[in-house]
């Protein structure tokens, strides 16, 4: 037993060891480039799989393990951890720091759900909405932060409204009942009147122990830890909980910056396929805004119905009296929102910076029509939608927003600073470096794959696929970078993957977006567990949720997600990039027509 507890202390360094030496006779029999590269590469993977240490010390692996076998210089490995994608992310994060600073996430979601109504479907719905907008441009897991106090008090106000209601159609029951016995006993003679006057004193007495026998039930629930009233309450909270979850997942899907996976992929293959120049922020959403209301709305109607039920009668009725509950919970957005005050100027600069951000990306190189970038067609490739975000990311740096005074001798208030829309310390507090270092280290795995000649050998290795159908290569795919990333965090496992898929679609002679679109885009797709991803670690530590019911919404989630984008590459998407043709950036190998 003894020492059973010293390996469950020391697990994780055992685990270390022994990754390192189990596989260690692989590069050591086999003695190539390919397959040093391979044991650096599972090392790498076994360790980002089960966390054993930091994700983002792992990830410094490559750059002690390629120069240590001889596979790539210690410079060239350094060169790889900072690229492009970091200067994206430093203007990304500006942007969130301004916009969390200045609270101005909070009205923007406070503001759509009142928008949209306080049904419990359609406020359901507006939360969905609002998280989802938020995360195209927020971190999935600061959104979910963000909104999860809001959903939580509003769950709170309608359960103790529904307490009320049930309380005053109590009271109005026993008054009636009261009034009918006066009518009956009057009837009778003064003798039953005074077994009248009797009982007349016993419903007020009723009345008031209704009402103390129901604050003492929720102070008992309180007490024992037990939130709801009935069934359908808690219902509503993990119904509420899990959208903020999912939403704020989806959200993420639309926008290059609005996950990491999405960065990781956009920067490997832009790397990968440098003459390809046709993933930008605009052909993203192009691509991808429709793919994620569509599963938006689905994961909508499948909580609602899982949870509350769905009627679509009773959802749709025109000028439908409001109930005291939706009362009660429009009354507490409305009040949240007043908190807020009217908006301030700070709020102001910021949302017109975040448009301004917004409208050069979308028309930096649109694809349908020239964008601005052909200003500088001298230097093609040279502007990016890094250089945007450098740009309105300094800019918060230099905007002032609000002028530092002191009041001098003679009593004049005079400035002398001014304090800017955010400070490097408050950026720092919101940047994610050990993503930028994971992102870094998948950078240098994809070179050292390519410079030591894995990625060839697994791609004639899986060449026997291209006898598949291209759709059931696709769902293959697919569904394991869905479950892989169920027990791995995305980035990881989008990271790992990366270097497998590409040579694979290359090697079936299949364009590679054909197979790496679907394959990023599932692997947001961590809807199952509570550690899959931060925003459903969020919501569960509320305490409405259990596993089983995350498992039991999130596998519908994932294949809702799995079938809207089965359904996007072979509609809407395939033209986009004529997904039928093999692409000349691609390696010329075999013909030029797909399987």
């Amino acid at each position: 037993m003894k020492l059973l507890s010293y390996i469950c202390v020391y697990r994780r360094f055992l685990l270390v060891v022994c990754s390192v030496l189990l596989l260690l006779p692989l590069p050591l029999v086999i003695r190539s480039k390919e397959a040093e590269c391979a044991y650096t590469l599972f090392v790498v993977a076994i360790l980002w799989i089960t966390e054993a240490v930091p994700l983002s010390v792992t990830a410094l692996l490559p750059a002690l393990m390629f120069p240590m076998f001889g596979i790539m210089p210690s410079t060239q490995v350094a060169s790889a951890y900072f690229k492009d994608f970091h200067l994206l992310l430093f203007g990304v994060i500006c942007l969130a720091t301004s916009i969390e600073k200045w609270n101005l996430h909070k009205r923007i979601a406070l503001r759509m759900v009142m928008m949209v109504g306080v049904n419990p479907a359609w406020l359901t719905l507006g939360f969905m909405s609002s998280t989802a907008f938020l995360s195209m441009w927020l971190s999935n897991t600061s959104t979910a932060a963000m909104v999860m106090p809001i959903v939580e008090a509003v769950a709170q106000q309608i359960m103790s409204a529904e307490a009320e209601v049930e309380t005053t159609q109590m009271t109005y029951f026993n008054e009636s009942a009261n009034h009918g016995l006066e009518v009956d006993e009057t009837v009778i003679g003064q003798e039953v009147n005074e077994t009248k006057e009797k009982r007349k004193t016993v419903p007020r007495y009723s009345n008031d122990a209704e009402k103390n026998s129901i604050k003492m039930e929720m102070e008992k629930n309180s007490i024992m830890g037990t939130k709801y009233r009935s069934k359908k309450d808690h219902m509503m909270c993990k119904l509420m909980c899990l959208s903020i979850a999912y939403s704020s997942t989806i959200g993420g899907l639309t926008t290059i910056t609005g996950t990491s996976t999405n960065l990781i992929f956009t920067e490997h293959f832009n790397a990968r396929y440098p003459d390809c120049q046709c993933l930008n922020f605009g052909s993203w959403f192009l691509f991808s805004f429709p793919a994620a209301i569509i599963l938006l709305l689905l994961s909508w109607v499948w909580l609602q119905w899982l949870f509350l039920g769905f009627n679509f009668k009773d959802m749709f009725k025109c000028r439908k009296p409001k109930t005291v509950k939706e009362k009660a919970c429009a009354e507490v957005i409305k009040q949240e929102y007043e908190k807020l005050g009217p908006m301030r100027y700070q709020e102001t600069v910021t949302l017109v910076l975040f448009i301004v951000m917004a409208l050069l990306w979308f028309t930096r190189n649109p694809g349908f029509i020239s964008g601005w970038s052909v200003l500088f067609s001298g230097y093609p490739g040279f502007v990016t939608d890094s250089t945007v975000a450098l740009i309105v990311g300094l800019l918060f740096f230099l905007i002032p927003a609000k002028k530092l005074t002191k009041t001098t001798a003679t009593g004049v208030d005079i400035a002398f600073d001014y304090s800017p829309l955010i400070t490097w310390k408050e950026f720092q507090s919101f940047m994610p470096w050990d993503i930028a270092i994971l992102v870094g280290g998948g950078f240098a795995l994809a070179d050292g794959s390519e410079v030591s000649g894995l990625s060839n050998w697994i791609g004639n290795k899986l060449s026997p696929l291209g006898s598949l159908p291209v759709w059931l290569i696709i769902l293959i795919s697919s569904l394991i970078v869905t479950s892989l990333t169920e027990v791995a965090s995305n980035p990881a496992t989008i990271t790992i993957l990366l270097p497998i898929l590409s040579p694979l679609a290359e090697a079936i002679h299949v364009n590679p977006l054909y197979i790496l679109l679907p394959s990023t885009l599932c692997t947001s797709f961590s809807f199952l567990l509570p550690v899959a991803n931060p925003p459903n670690a969020i919501v569960f530590s509320y305490g409405h949720l259990k596993v089983v019911d995350m498992v039991k919404a999130g596998l519908g989630v994932n294949i809702l997600g799995v079938a809207v984008v089965m359904l996007g590459m072979f509609t809407w998407i395939t033209p986009m990039f004529d997904l039928h043709t093999y692409p000349s950036w691609a390696p010329a190998i075999g013909n030029e027509t797909m399987p």
